[in-house]
């Protein structure tokens, strides 16, 4: 949680971040807030370390990484501690959440680099005297701008991406939690990656807006709807691709079929993980009317069980952004006035000192209310009742939002089938908030909830441009159609298209 105040540094007016626990309150220390010229000469660094970091191999580019993950395990309890201190998640969400799936998408993308990112050698289905060639080529300086919720992996995952394409980095975490996105400097330090290849810049939306004008190559940008609409604007603007990943209200269905104890379990995961404050979060659930009784009671159940606190064992720590517990705290009050009942929750914690609010629980809502339309990033579970399962999908799919989705039957055909029909980047079958972590798949919002995919092969293409290389294959000689233009050649011509696409055998060897 970050505070403003202004100190004085050097000759002129710094602007200073006061940080303080989301758990406790206490002051955790404090950054400058970087400004644009700051950025200019982190960029100017990157740009001049980038050809060498480029000409290296792919197996020398991921042996620093290696190196890196190899840190992480070993440091494993002091990076968890900062990690818990920055954002008051439990420990276990820390290390499980954060650092098990950093390590596992470096190991995963150093040891694939290489075959990804190899040329393609492609054999031409018309112009058989030619072939093509795919190549992959770094996109330069990469300027990665990260959210608080999960800030050292949704850091790091980007930056070992991009630095195995052979880009260089420039890192801006958010200023809400610093420390914790700042740790991926720690770690490339101490592996010893070369001066430059890594930038750290540290502050708030001013720098980071400094970072999109600043004349990166690319920028990728994980946050909220709103400032991803202002990041790809300037890219557009200035003609730089982006990678959006962007928030979501992602729907759960519950099928007559679904084992109901299991997904009771699923739901109160899906939407209290974190404290609800994930992206893939189940922000509203469309449960079949014959078994919502049955539902609900087991999520109440569940629910009941759940501590939260800032030691020893809990499952929810606090809401990490002050504005956050406002917008959470309204959409309830809204939908309370507006019918819903409240059945668990509701307020914030009274027996915390910290920004805690308790795990809620709201049924007879409906479509319309903000609960159910709005991105809350709280510890909120809207429950409605639909007829069947026509209805739940039709009433998920009334959004526009469209990022990640789950479905819950014993059906998996069926579980299959409603997925594809959803509206949704990802969706899971029977379990939840599992898209981001499956390192081979890609994850990526539609409608307002992004632009782009991250993880799977495509995530390292994506920092890279496609170049495309066609060579003869037997020996140069003059083309088809070059100058002189004459009727015999036009007569040729005609004959060509006649028979290749005018006739079975000329289609079928095309």
């Amino acid at each position: 949680m970050a505070l403003v105040e202004s100190t004085e540094s050097g000759g002129g007016e710094r602007r200073r971040l006061l940080l303080r626990s989301p758990a406790t309150l206490d002051a955790l220390g404090e950054i400058e807030v970087q400004a644009a010229d700051d950025v200019a000469a982190a960029v100017e660094t990157a740009r001049k370390a980038q050809p060498e970091w480029a000409g290296l191999s792919c197996d020398e580019r991921g042996s620093y990484v290696r190196r890196a993950v190899r840190m992480l395990v070993e440091s494993r309890d002091e990076l968890v501690d900062v990690i818990a201190a920055d954002t008051g998640k439990p420990r276990l969400e820390a290390l499980a959440g954060e650092l098990l799936p950093a390590c596992d998408a470096a190991t995963f993308y150093a040891k694939r680099a290489k075959q990804i990112l190899a040329d393609q050698r492609v054999r031409l289905h018309l112009i058989r005297k030619k072939k093509l060639r795919i190549c992959y080529q770094p996109l330069g300086v990469v300027g990665i701008i990260t959210p608080w919720n999960f800030p050292f992996l949704l850091s790091m995952n980007p930056t070992v991406q991009a630095l195995l394409a052979g880009n260089t980095v420039v890192l801006k975490p958010s200023e809400a939690t610093p420390f914790a996105g700042g740790l991926v400097e720690r770690v490339f330090e101490a592996v010893g990656l070369p001066g430059g290849v890594f930038n750290l810049v540290q502050g708030d939306g001013e720098t980071g807006a400094a970072l999109v004008e600043s004349g990166v190559d690319k920028i990728h940008f994980t946050g909220s709807v709103r400032t991803g609409r202002q990041v790809a604007e300037v890219c557009g603007r200035l003609l730089k691709p982006c990678t959006l990943e962007l928030g979501g209200k992602d729907p759960m269905i519950v099928c007559a079929d679904a084992d109901l104890e299991l997904a009771a379990a699923g739901a109160v995961w899906g939407a209290f993980a974190n404290s609800g404050q994930a992206c893939t979060s189940t922000e509203r659930v469309y449960v079949v009317d014959k078994v919502a009784d049955a539902f609900i009671n087991k999520v109440l159940e569940k629910t009941a069980e759940l501590r939260q606190g800032v030691s020893g064992d809990f499952e929810l720590g606090p809401i990490i952004w002050p504005p956050q517990l406002e917008v959470i705290e309204r959409q309830v009050a809204e939908a309370v006035e507006g019918g819903a009942v409240l059945r668990a929750g509701g307020r914030r914690n009274p027996s915390c000192q910290g920004l805690f609010y308790e795990p809620t629980v709201l049924t007879e809502v409906s479509q319309d209310m903000s609960v159910m339309r709005d991105e809350t990033f709280g510890p909120v579970m809207p429950i409605m009742r639909v007829r069947d399962e026509e209805q739940a999908l039709r009433l998920a799919n009334d959004s526009r939002y469209g990022l990640n989705a789950n479905v819950w039957t014993k059906n998996k055909h069926k579980g299959v089938e409603i997925a594809k029909a959803l509206e949704s980047g990802n969706v899971v079958v029977n379990d939840c908030m599992l898209t981001y972590g499956v390192t081979e798949s890609p994850f990526g919002g539609t409608k307002e909830s992004g632009i782009g995919r991250v993880n799977g092969g495509q995530a390292l293409r994506a920092y890279c441009h496609t170049r495309s290389i066609v060579v003869d294959r037997f020996g140069s000689g003059t083309g088809a159609v070059w100058y002189p233009y004459t009727q015999g050649k036009l007569k040729r011509f005609q004959r060509v298209v006649r028979f290749v696409w005018g006739t079975p055998l000329g289609r079928f060897l095309s």
